[in-house]
């Protein structure tokens, strides 16, 4: 059987759809060439000398792994010299990365998570990069790029996606006219498109969150929690199952697949932060695939895509999934 490739599907996008220009398809293009060095890398593991922590600290005050710094830097290296970016920001750094003088420089911004699920590294669970594309702002031709260029509500991106190194490289992509995922045919070295139009079930009797945290709560999350534990006898009169991989792109890859939702919410062991995921990097992208994909995303209360961000390493709340159960879940915290 003979698959689209990526760069098909893209030519597609912007002939027939109109949705991306030939910039923001040369850039995705290149995106998913790092991801495909990601996963290598990823896939040799201990054979490469990649496994361990470095002893550093990311801006997040995290300890990085020598995936994450590996990773950032394919993501630097391979996007600064292509001419479509004025500008990248990632997780891993305390600050943008401008586009050295002696490349040209285009009208879109890059933010990425370079390796999600870094706890995961080590023992051979999926782990993934996630990525956002934004205009940059008009007027910023023929200055240096700020980082209030980035601070932009994610209802603004023109492109988000997420790579997920499993037993199969898989690429997970929306330039805004629905989801589009493509696997990694490793013999030919290309991204196979191998599903179209997704769609996550509306309705869900399955969940994903760190329950060890629940005593951490706000009382409105613990109270939903209570709830779907008590099965067919209780308030939602349904059994739920639970799911936990603690890496975002493996628990939204299940529920693109199945539906489901996932939840990090707010966590007393740091009341002064919104939530735990970075909303540039984690909340944004995720929640544009998920919408797109007929889904729906909230903080709790707010659709995550709406938020004015304040900072570049802002943090949020999370729940996303099937679009049905995330009501309810807003109907918890409305309460």
């Amino acid at each position: 059987m003979k698959y689209k490739t990526l760069t098909h599907y893209l030519v597609e996008q912007q002939r027939e759809h109109q949705s991306i220009d030939p910039e923001l398809r040369l850039l995705l293009e290149i995106v998913a060439r790092a991801c495909k060095s990601i996963g290598h890398a990823v896939g040799k593991g201990a054979l490469g000398g990649v496994l361990g922590s470095l002893g550093s600290e990311n801006v997040q005050g995290e300890i990085q792994k020598k995936l994450d710094v590996l990773s950032n830097d394919i993501l630097l290296e391979a996007n600064e010299w292509g001419g479509h970016l004025a500008g990248m920001a990632s997780e891993e750094m305390t600050t943008i990365h401008r586009i050295p003088n002696r490349y040209p420089k285009g009208e879109y911004l890059l933010l990425f998570d370079p390796l999600d699920g870094s706890s995961n590294i080590d023992v051979n669970v999926s782990i993934g990069t996630i990525f956002s594309v934004l205009k940059a702002p008009a007027g910023a031709e023929g200055r240096d790029i700020e980082e209030a260029d980035f601070l932009q509500p994610g209802s603004r991106q023109v492109a988000a996606g997420y790579a997920i190194y499993g037993p199969q490289t898989m690429l997970v992509l929306t330039t805004g006219n629905g989801v589009a995922s493509f696997t990694l045919d490793r013999e030919m070295g290309a991204w196979c498109l191998t599903g179209e139009n997704i769609r996550i079930p509306e309705d869900t009797k399955e969940f994903a969150i760190n329950m060890s945290n629940m005593r951490h709560w706000a009382p409105e999350m613990r109270r939903y929690i209570e709830d779907c534990l008590a099965g067919q006898d209780g308030p939602l009169g349904k059994n739920y199952n639970m799911r936990w991989i603690a890496s975002m792109v493996s628990d939204v890859h299940r529920i693109m697949n199945r539906g489901g939702v996932f939840m990090y919410p707010w966590d007393a062991r740091e009341p002064e932060k919104a939530g735990k995921l970075r909303l540039m990097y984690e909340a944004n992208p995720m929640s544009m695939l998920i919408e797109q994909a007929g889904g729906a995303s909230i903080d709790g209360t707010q659709r995550i895509l709406d938020i004015q961000p304040e900072a570049l390493h802002q943090r949020v709340s999370v729940m996303l999934g099937s679009k049905n159960e995330i009501a309810r879940i807003a109907e918890y915290h409305q309460q």
